[in-house]
């Protein structure tokens, strides 16, 4: 049962058990909130926000409760309807005058309605605020609360202009970021310099002008940024990571790794050195590392061993590799070793020896349920790297004999089932998913994407794609989905807004292809041009990448 139903009914119930009287009085105003809210549950389950944001205001006006003023106007934002969603925030700002979560909505929806003064107004007034959660409401609505990033921009800038950042460094590194988000490298640079005079020395504020001077392609210039950093910023443990990754982002994976050897490290720490030079395909500086962690295994100790054979591998030293995993002792590092074994052995040519691994911790009764499970799914992952398709179906379905229903196996047999054009199957396994599970947002949105991009089915993809939205509105992946099916259903200008808020939200080759697709066949080919180029730069290979190019023959 729905979490708001329950709270519902049981509120109902302990009217009537406290004061039988008064619950009598109040029966009618009581049953007609509990009937709308129900009533708007049961549309939100379905997908259906238009009728959910109808049952929810309805039940908001019969109520004084704000937190049904909130989530009628949250549901009717998600629904798109600009005027429902007025209405709601009235009651809610009503109700909770001082709420920033509310003051966040009214900015939200004036950026909605292109209302630039509204939008100011209020988003000028969580910056004021005294708690510093209102900045932070602030930096949201502007990154995705709007339909024009251009306009968010706008009054950034304005807000710079105007002294209204408030002044603390973690503001500023975030409003930074947003700018560079919102793909305005001028109003960025302008964030940076002001951070710079106002904590000139934060090497925080020199990561941010770093990356911004990356993005911009002045990578030399970001490199002696990072090479004027000081002792203490390389030695401290918070900024070490973000130093690394930046020098990672330069395409110097040689300088990340020894930006980590300074201070402390542990297995993560030699984990993540180890990655980044099997990156740089340093294979010199790789063995060093191997050699000096080879010096202290003496001492079982089941991460650096597992550390060991992964560098053992990245060193194609698989023997080796074998040996290290082989000697990994119990616990979970045990079960992981196990399973890397049967990789190792695969890559060998031994196929016979690899599936025979897995076989043999899917079997094991001491071994607990995920372990062999990730067998099943380890061996379908092989069968599909060894061109098996049949091979794959199979390992699938044992794996589902063994564990009937389950939602991993049935997920990964329902995306093999899309690879292969069987979109009947895929829709059978997802939908199998949503009868145990009919919250389980990722077959919501898979299930929704598919029907959305393979078939005709554009509502009822809708419908499933509204129903993960609502329960994770800001997740990119569901944002491009969504922006996907409006594409689809020809709602152009609609889809742009929501494929573009996706991919402010997460850079991914998928977002970026889809953004591409729409500009192409709205006209806009030369912005077009610019997002393949980024999907080309995050995976030349993308699926989506490659029918959008086959599609518009860019």
């Amino acid at each position: 049962m729905p979490a708001m139903i329950r709270i519902a009914l049981g509120a109902m119930l302990f009217l009537a058990s406290a004061a039988p009287g008064w619950a009598t009085a109040a029966k009618p105003k009581s049953d007609g909130v509990l009937t709308a809210v129900m009533a708007g549950e049961f549309a939100l389950q379905a997908g259906q926000l238009p009728d959910a944001s109808r049952w929810y205001l309805q039940a908001a006006r019969a109520s004084d409760d704000a937190g049904l003023a909130e989530r009628a106007t949250r549901i009717a934002l998600l629904a798109n309807d600009d005027a429902q969603a007025t209405q709601a925030l009235k009651l809610w700002r009503q109700r909770a005058p001082q709420s920033l979560a509310m003051r966040a909505a009214e900015a939200a929806l004036a950026l909605r309605k292109s209302d630039a003064r509204a939008a100011r107004r209020e988003l000028g007034a969580l910056l004021q605020d005294k708690d510093e959660m209102g900045w932070r409401y602030a930096l949201t609505v502007l990154g995705s609360g709007g339909r024009d990033p251009k306009l968010s921009a706008r009054l950034l800038g304005e807000f710079v202009d105007a002294g209204a950042i408030p002044g603390n460094l973690q503001a500023w590194l975030a409003f930074g970021g947003l700018a560079q988000s919102l793909d305005e490298p001028a109003l960025a640079e302008r964030i940076a310099g002001e951070a710079v005079e106002r904590f000139p020395a934060e090497p925080r504020v020199a990561l941010l002008r770093a990356s911004q001077l990356r993005k911009a392609g002045h990578t030399e210039e970001a490199r002696k940024i990072l090479g004027g950093l000081s002792d203490s910023a390389l030695l401290s443990p918070m900024l070490r990571l973000p130093i690394a990754a930046e020098y990672d982002a330069l395409g110097d994976q040689v300088m990340a790794s020894a930006t980590l050897a300074r201070g402390p490290q542990d297995n993560q720490t030699y984990g993540l050195r180890a990655s980044l030079l099997a990156k740089a395909e340093d294979n010199t500086a790789l063995g060093s590392l191997y050699e000096e962690l080879r010096q202290d295994a003496s001492n079982p100790d089941p991460e650096r061993r597992l550390l060991l054979g992964q560098i053992a591998q990245f060193l194609k030293r698989p023997q080796e590799a074998l040996e290290w995993y082989r000697g990994v002792p119990g616990g979970e590092q045990r079960t992981e070793a196990r399973l890397r074994i049967a990789n190792v052995l695969f890559e060998l040519g031994k196929k016979d020896e690899a599936f025979d691994q897995v076989h043999e911790l899917q079997g094991d009764a001491s071994a607990d349920d995920d372990a062999r499970r990730a067998a099943y799914l380890l061996e379908a992952e092989l069968k599909q790297k060894n061109d098996d398709d049949a091979g794959e179906l199979d390992v699938l379905a044992r794996g589902l004999a063994a564990y009937p229903d389950d939602n991993a196996l049935l997920y990964a047999r329902g995306l093999a089932w899309e690879r292969r054009d069987r979109i009947d199957r895929a829709e059978a396994d997802l939908r199998k998913i949503l009868v145990t599970d009919p919250e389980n947002v990722a077959a919501l949105n898979a299930l929704g994407y598919t029907l959305a991009d393979r078939t005709t089915r554009y509502q009822e993809a809708l419908e499933l794609i509204d129903r993960a939205r609502a329960a994770e509105p800001d997740e990119a992946a569901i944002i491009d989905s969504y922006g996907w099916v409006l594409y689809r259903l020809g709602r152009n200008a609609e889809a742009l807004v929501e494929l573009r808020r996706a991919f402010i939200l997460q850079k991914d080759p998928e977002i970026a292809a889809h953004i591409a697709e729409v500009l192409w066949v709205t006209g806009k080919q030369d912005e077009a041009r610019k997002f393949f180029e980024e999907a080309r730069k995050l995976d030349p290979k993308n699926r989506s990448l490659q029918r959008a190019l086959e599609k518009t023959g860019a």
